[in-house]
């Protein structure tokens, strides 16, 4: 499937097998907690600009909590601030909706303890292209939140960059969770629509926010529970 899922319902849907996207899924008051959190994150990790190791440099600016993320590893030799507990929990919230929609999202008998996250700054006209989060040592599903403008978020499959892939429109607030089968999916996004934030984000930062986005993942293998 090709085509964008730009419905007006903004339904649960399932981008893949183990693959969700929850609309709304923070209120307007978690959205305003997490965004000043960001806010005070990156004036401690100030945001970089991430040089590819083709040369290439990423149009996002980036930083991470728990362990530094580098292209295309973690290096621990660099301290970063950790992942509170607060957002622990609700990466395993989050993932709990979209088992409820989607049961291979995750395993079941493992507990999920998201040790980094990736915060992701997009300001105007950028873009992430396809790729796989694929430096982890863990297979835990990666659960992304949502802040700001809208963009489109493309969804592809484990084998190939190219069709098929499925185009959602993420909104300030959603939820996508990816695990199970497709973890080691191909995903980007092309497009983000500037200027499309709720206008309590521009009260918050005082600016135009741009579109933030938090990825968190288990880098480190996980654990049975019990």
């Amino acid at each position: 499937m090709t085509e964008p899922l730009f419905g007006v319902d903004r339904e649960p849907t399932v981008l893949g097998p183990g693959a969700v996207h929850v609309p709304d899924w923070m209120s307007r008051e978690q959205q305003e907690f997490l965004l000043r959190a960001c806010v005070d994150w990156a004036a401690v990790r100030a945001p970089r600009s991430i040089v590819l190791p083709g040369g290439g440099r990423m149009s996002v600016r980036t930083f991470s909590l728990g362990r530094h993320w580098v292209p295309y590893r973690y290096d621990d030799d660099e301290e970063v601030l950790q992942v509170p507990e607060w957002l622990v929990r609700a990466a395993r919230n989050g993932l709990e909706a979209a088992a409820a929609v989607e049961p291979s999202v995750a395993t079941p008998g493992i507990t999920y303890t998201p040790d980094t996250a990736l915060v992701n700054l997009y300001g105007r006209g950028s873009t992430m292209g396809l790729h796989q989060d694929r430096d982890e040592a863990s297979s835990a599903p990666v659960v992304s939140l949502s802040l700001g403008d809208a963009c489109t978020f493309r969804f592809g499959t484990p084998e190939h960059r190219g069709r098929p892939y499925t185009d959602v429109r993420l909104e300030s607030g959603d939820l996508v969770v990816f695990g199970g089968p497709s973890r080691m999916a191909f995903h980007g996004v092309p497009k983000v629509f500037d200027g499309t934030a709720p206008a309590w984000c521009r009260e918050v930062l005082g600016a135009e926010p741009g579109r933030v986005n938090i990825t968190l993942r288990e880098s480190r293998p996980p654990t049975l529970d019990g």
